[in-house]
């Protein structure tokens, strides 16, 4: 009997047999081809000519990259993946699912994005080895439910939490932080405004400023209430968006993060400095409340109506800069910022509510144009730029923003990219709403 002993060669594919006899036969076995590798079963390949097989992915270039996706039906991701933002081997093993559906890459079609997680998924588990190399953690690793996309952050307070990319933690605490903030600097700007109220200035000896718009346009007097009507009009309207969006916490605590802003920095700008009365119909005059109780009990009357005149409320001489405009211009920001570019006719709505508000402020001869013009600049300015930020994913945890923006740093610290508008019924019944919105 004769016994064959084969003898591998990892250089060269070939595996040489050792027969106890006069006869000897080499067998040709090759290893699994790497994509794009080419040859055959009869002749001995050229170990320098030789492309990466898959148990070499962290060597595999661009062109190899673009060999696999084409092999695993992804042709069509070619040109985005390898030439635009050169993915090669090693970036291949790192890709996640949150890095497909977010910038810059962007993908849409959620089939592809699935199919092509799973290929990503099952190339990592055949290249464990490589990716622990990498300094990254095998997906098999991982308890159940969990990615390669699992990251590890330490914030202002000293905790360190697991966010998973692609999953938003409503984090309600911080929002009942927000709403206390908002609530506080409410009732600090009410009792701002009784301290102005003081301070007004005598309509005798300063008349009413100057003002192209107020000095061309007549009063309107029903037109204060109007500009309130539509503030009333996208409050109710943000609040059915809030009612039904998914991420309802975190739109909440950023509209009371920036709404409580905004209005403290007009508690600094209209108690620096007292404008005169825009109009004489305006019945203004100093009135003092005498101890601090009377003050406080004003304060908790402005508060409680909301400063609204169709809540009886009227004050004086909190002209810098007007606080209904920022109201009005922040609800239709929110409003187009939280619901999908698809829905024009919402968008087209909230834009003229909030322009008409400004025209009837105007109208009204309530405040002056700069005061008017100022809230909405810094409103619009503040927005956009707490949007861009808590957008950004390397700025939020950059020490910078911590120094520079603390509360932003600590509310948005773990949310991680822009907030998907997405929408669900948020009570069991009825029944239908649960299906139609999901």
């Amino acid at each position: 009997m004769q016994h064959l002993i084969l003898t591998c060669h990892p250089d060269t594919g070939l595996a040489t047999p050792h027969l106890h006899g006069d006869r000897s036969v080499e067998l040709n076995v090759r290893s699994p081809l790497a994509p794009g590798e080419t040859g055959s079963s009869t002749s001995s390949p050229n170990p320098l000519s030789m492309a990466p097989s898959e148990d070499s992915v962290t060597a595999w270039s661009c062109k190899q990259v673009a060999q696999w996706l084409q092999e695993e039906g992804f042709e069509q991701y070619v040109e985005l993946l390898c030439t635009q933002h050169r993915l090669d081997g090693p970036s291949l093993l790192a890709l996640t699912e949150a890095d497909l559906r977010g910038p810059p890459l962007g993908l849409t079609v959620l089939g592809d994005i699935k199919r092509l997680t799973i290929a990503l998924r099952r190339l990592q588990r055949q290249n464990q080895a490589q990716l622990e190399e990498l300094g990254l953690r095998p997906s098999d690793s991982l308890p159940a439910g969990l990615s390669l996309a699992a990251v590890c952050h330490t914030h202002t307070n000293g905790r360190c939490r697991q966010h998973l990319a692609g999953r938003l933690d409503p984090e309600v605490w911080k929002t009942v932080l927000s709403s206390v903030y908002v609530f506080f600097v409410f009732g600090f700007t009410s009792f701002v405004m009784v301290i102005v109220h003081e301070r007004v200035p005598d309509m005798r000896t300063y008349p009413p400023l100057p003002d192209i718009f107020l000095d061309s346009v007549p009063r309107i007097p029903w037109a204060f209430a109007m500009a309130e009507a539509c503030g009333l009009i996208l409050c109710y309207m943000f609040l059915l968006i809030l009612l039904l969006h998914k991420h309802r916490s975190i739109l909440f605590r950023r509209l009371c993060s920036l709404m409580g802003t905004v209005f403290l920095l007009r508690c600094c700008t209209m108690f620096v400095t007292s404008l005169s009365v825009p109009g004489q119909h305006l019945k203004c005059a100093s009135k003092t409340y005498g101890d601090s109780w009377g003050k406080i009990q004003r304060a908790l009357a402005i508060w409680s109506g909301f400063g609204m005149t169709l809540t009886g409320v009227q004050t004086c001489g909190d002209y810098m800069f007007s606080g209904h405009t920022v109201v009005i211009t922040l609800l239709n920001f929110f409003v187009t910022e939280y619901t999908p570019r698809t829905w024009n006719l919402i968008h087209t709505i909230s834009w003229v509510l909030n322009l008409f508000g400004i025209f009837f402020i105007l109208a009204a001869h309530e405040h002056y144009s700069i005061d008017v013009f100022i809230a909405f600049y810094i409103t619009t300015r503040l927005f956009l730029y707490y949007h861009t930020l808590a957008n950004t994913r390397a700025y939020q945890h950059s020490r910078r923003a911590r120094i520079w923006f603390p509360m932003f740093s600590f509310f948005e610290c773990n949310v991680n990219g822009p907030v998907p508008n997405q929408y669900h019924w948020p009570f069991n019944k009825p029944a239908f709403m649960k299906t139609l919105i999901g």
